[in-house]
């Protein structure tokens, strides 16, 4: 689709979306692997016929409630599986076999989730409202932040860390969510409504923003150790500007990297934020990273390999088109993401090729798959929590 025609689409969503726009800066969903946002009018590709190279096959699966106009992560901690729906309902199943351990009502609908740590269970309200459980479901602490919560709180150390969708990320005591220090920075008249959620590794927050800023934080303080600029804003409209990175950053022990909206991916040296290289490549959905290649999921569904140093093309696989892939997930030999009919793909590292395939309940995955020990899970729109493994 031509850029003029794609703007003019978006056009018409944002004419719906102004009468509900509040707070520092107006939001406007997408048709890229954001669940609850408007049909674009784009037909995905039809699958294509392959000779599978490995198997997909199904560990477990259980249920949960429907994710509504959220993106729902399951969390995996130790031998444990947590995740929960829009409705409230969180459960523990046995990351082995999929077994139920419990099932809680968290008196609350959920809009972000999940989060978890040791004996720390964490999800967020649309009203701005962070629930904490222990391992047992049993609630520990509530508290109230400034908007709503649409993306996974993080556990790290003695702290939560949890981002809301007025700009503003929150640490807060592990023990009882008091307050230790707020980040706040003000978003551009228009930006999407995000799911993008925060990193938390290596004694610092990392965060992608509206307009193509991504930060470092200390997560002692909250102090700011770097800003670097992913995409800068182009066009003569404020929505041909928009270049949020609207997913979480990836990192390894030397380059983070990450990816805007309309706009770019890019790298950066970690300890300094310096650039490294950046790429054309926009996504909304998201990117993943291993010891070669960045994986990143673009804006009409290709999903693309990125040389790590360089930023060189490896592959492009591009018959996933309008699909809305998920962010990839690494796999060794193999890449996986979800679509938007609810199946999941297995390319191959080395050159993209269609490995394996498996359908699901056949709802939108929208969240990136999460690794397991024996492989890795997805959570479908419509509540289905797949434990998926390569044979």
């Amino acid at each position: 689709m031509k850029m003029k025609t794609w703007h003019g689409l978006l056009l018409g969503l944002v004419a719906l979306q102004l009468a509900g726009c509040s707070g520092l800066g107006e939001k406007v969903s997408t048709g890229f692997g954001l669940w609850g946002s408007k049909d674009v009018g784009e037909k995905p590709a039809e699958l294509v016929s392959f000779s599978p190279s490995v198997e997909l096959r199904t560990l477990w699966q259980g249920r949960v409630g429907s994710a509504g106009d959220g993106v729902l992560y399951p969390a995996v901690v130790g031998d444990s599986v947590f995740a929960t729906g829009a409705d409230g309902q969180i459960a523990r199943f046995d990351a082995g076999s999929g077994q139920q351990q419990w099932r809680i009502d968290g008196g609350r609908k959920i809009s972000g989730g999940i989060g978890a740590g040791p004996n720390l269970v964490l999800a967020g309200t649309a009203k701005g409202e962070l629930l904490a459980f222990d391992a047992g479901g049993k609630p520990l602490w509530q508290a109230q932040l400034s908007s709503e919560i649409l993306s996974e709180p993080k556990a790290a150390d003695d702290l939560v860390v949890v981002r809301t969708g007025d700009g503003r990320i929150y640490a807060l005591d592990a023990k009882d969510g008091k307050r230790r220090w707020v980040y706040q920075r003000a978003l551009p008249s228009l930006s999407l409504r995000s799911h993008a959620g925060v990193v938390v590794k290596r004694g610092a927050v990392f965060a992608g923003f509206a307009g193509g800023k991504l930060v470092a934080l200390n997560l002692a303080n909250g102090s700011v150790g770097w800003e670097a600029t992913v995409a800068l804003p182009r066009g003569a409209t404020e929505l041909e500007r928009m270049t949020d990175v609207s997913s979480p950053p990836v990192l390894d022990e030397r380059a983070i990297c990450a990816t805007a909206y309309q706009g770019r991916t890019a790298c950066f040296d970690i300890a300094s934020g310096n650039p490294m290289w950046a790429r054309d490549v926009p996504s909304a959905a998201g990117l993943a990273m291993d010891e070669r290649n960045v994986y990143v999921s673009d804006v009409r569904g290709a999903v693309h390999a990125l040389d790590k140093r360089t930023g060189a093309t490896v592959w492009k696989q591009d018959k996933l088109f309008a699909r809305q892939a998920t962010a990839p997930l690494t796999l060794g030999r193999y890449v996986a993401v979800g679509d938007v009919q609810g199946y999941v793909h297995l390319l191959a590292r080395e050159d993209g090729s269609f490995a394996a395939r498996i359908a699901t309940d056949g709802s939108q995955i929208g969240a990136a798959p999460v690794a397991l020990n024996r492989g890795f899970l997805v959570q479908t729109r419509n509540g289905g929590l797949f434990a998926l493994t390569v044979q």
